[in-house]
């Protein structure tokens, strides 16, 4: 099916002052267009464009300093590109959970102008897909004034909700250029002895969701004798690929989308990429889906795998900044969370180790003054670190405060146990001791 295209310069050109820009996730950040609305602004065309996106991969210079009143980032996660600049105030967060980001868009509370995307070759139908991201993107497409398409050969083909018209595009831009690679770092031994824990916890026929890096990476090595697990979660990468092909993943247990591999958004290597190119098993859906409490829940034994930058002696969980300096986002974690909490069966995890890499305890008697918390106490069930795991649901705050040290790393367990002593006083001890 034919098609116009225009040049990235020409398509750019409709974006004004004051207009929110919604641009594509992760992997397929269309950064052509990027590069031609950064033109425009760098040569004060416009004024206070507002963009949104969840994480992006590669450069983001719509958020440095130098664009101080030409564009002003409303990130709805914030990812290592746009660090720095949100925490000196030149880029800045909307806190929400991942499923509503949609919400926000579909329901008017954040109107989006224009949309840059990038999005597959049409077939023969005039059909594209929006590849390794629909998340809120489809939203912003369903919504946007203009869509605006960088067209790219590169982005695989995936199924599910990624599947848009052409009729929904105002401007084709066509540029190939390949993908973001994500390459994963070899598993510390730290990171081998978590993943052992939380296998241990991980029961035939479990519905799996857990992100990308090495604790995810070393769980699914470890999964390599359990039989039909499931897949729905936000996002995946290659260490998934070896459980498909060996049939450990078959999905054939599952409640709902029973089958299939189901996800928002992922990120990896070319071979992930060419994995999801035209695979029916694998359906990329909308993050109303994948991350809305009332769907999780309805899969059986949902096992959420998530982790954590600090959990204090009462489970408190925080996991997007480090005191009041802001590191990521409140992401999925919670839908997740309290999606498997809801599931027949399901285990919660927060997963992590017990010290940073300069030695200090991520298990704290309280948490840093101004730390967000993302899971709350009451949702906490499961904690695993390198050292145990420990199921805190149901547990009062003397029980939870002795589990808790129990799997902290046994330098800091003296001070957490004297912090708990001073907390809850004598009868903590007598507790303690039955």
């Amino acid at each position: 099916m034919g098609y116009k295209s225009v040049t990235a310069e020409e398509a750019v050109k409709v974006i004004k002052s004051g207009d929110r820009v919604h641009l594509s996730s992760v992997a397929v950040t269309p950064h052509a267009l990027i590069r031609a609305m950064v033109e425009r602004g760098r040569n004060r065309e416009f004024e206070n464009v507002r963009i949104q996106h969840i994480h992006t991969e590669g450069p983001a210079p719509y958020a440095d300093q130098e664009f101080e009143g030409v564009f002003q980032l409303e990130s709805f996660f914030v990812g290592g590109n746009v660090r720095k600049s949100t925490q000196a105030g030149y880029a800045d967060y909307i806190p929400v959970f991942l499923s509503e980001t949609q919400k926000l868009i579909r329901q008017g509370y954040l109107k989006v102008n224009v949309a840059l995307v990038q999005v597959s070759r049409p077939d023969k139908h005039g059909f594209v897909s929006l590849g390794t991201s629909v998340d809120a993107t489809l939203a912003a497409v369903e919504n946007a004034d203009i869509v605006i398409a960088q067209v790219n050969k590169h982005v695989p083909r995936a199924w599910g909700d990624a599947m848009i018209s052409l009729k929904q595009i105002d401007y084709v831009v066509e540029h190939d250029e390949p993908l973001y690679i994500h390459h994963n770092a070899p598993l510390t031994d730290i990171e081998k002895a978590i993943g052992r824990n939380v296998a241990d916890l991980v029961e035939d026929g479990a519905c799996l969701q857990m992100g990308i890096g090495g604790i995810p990476n070393a769980v699914l090595a470890e999964l390599g004798n359990h039989k039909d697990l499931g897949i729905h979660t936000e996002m995946f990468s290659d260490g998934l690929l070896p459980l498909i092909e060996k049939g450990v993943v078959n999905g054939m247990r599952k409640q709902i989308d029973k089958g299939k591999i189901v996800a928002s958004f992922l990120m990896g290597s070319q071979n992930l990429y060419d994995f999801i190119d035209d695979n029916p098993q694998v359906a990329m859906m909308d993050v109303s889906h994948t991350n809305g409490i009332h769907v999780i829940r309805k899969n059986h034994k949902v096992t959420a795998i998530n982790s954590a930058l600090s959990v204090d002696l009462t489970g408190q969980v925080c996991a997007d900044s480090i005191g009041t300096t802001h590191y990521s986002g409140v992401g999925g974690q919670i839908d997740f969370i309290r999606g498997a909490g809801h599931s027949e069966g399901g285990k919660p995890i927060i997963a992590m180790p017990s010290v940073t890499s300069k030695g200090v305890s991520k298990i704290t008697p309280t948490l840093m003054e101004g730390a967000g918390v993302v899971t709350t106490r009451a949702n906490m069930h499961w904690l695993v670190t390198e050292h145990g795991a420990v199921n805190l649901y149901g547990k009062t705050l003397q029980e939870r405060a002795r589990q808790i040290i129990s799997v902290a790393h046994p330098d800091h367990r003296e001070m957490l146990d004297r912090a708990a002593f001073e907390r809850f006083g004598p009868h903590y001890h007598y507790i303690a001791k039955k």
